[in-house]
């Protein structure tokens, strides 16, 4: 595949072999220094490949980005606050209470607070049944 973007085109070659992946571009081979790859292919666009450089790689050199992203963690920020500002208060105090973890210990509801919202966050939402 050719990824391009201006007037530099970058060409990229992933292989999946089962959880690993050889990946070059250019004809250069960068599979010891990604630790995760996107890929993002809209029809009519060109695609868009998106490198994860692995913390342990302390030197890369590339030539020209184009078209070709090297990816940052976002920041957990924004989405962080998005998710909390959409919480319902007394659900939240309601789910807490009602949590078999509750043990009498000092900042208990402050722990199952936090417990509960790092459920939610992983989308793990208990459906109660009508009576």
């Amino acid at each position: 595949m050719t990824i391009s973007g201006g007037e530099t085109k970058h060409a990229v070659r992933i292989e999946s072999r089962g959880s690993k992946a050889a990946i070059s571009v250019d004809g250069n081979d960068l599979s010891g220094v990604v630790a995760a790859y996107t890929l993002h292919h809209q029809a009519g666009e060109a695609a868009t490949v998106v490198l994860q450089l692995s913390s342990a790689q302390s030197t890369t050199q590339f030539d020209g980005y184009s078209r070709v992203v090297i990816g940052v963690d976002p920041d957990p920020g924004p989405a962080a606050a998005a998710f909390l500002s959409a919480i319902d208060a007394g659900e939240l105090q309601k789910a807490a209470l009602a949590r078999p973890d509750l043990d009498g210990s000092p900042y208990e509801m402050t722990r199952a607070m936090l417990a509960q919202l790092a459920e939610w966050a992983r989308g793990r939402f208990q459906v109660e049944e009508s009576a």
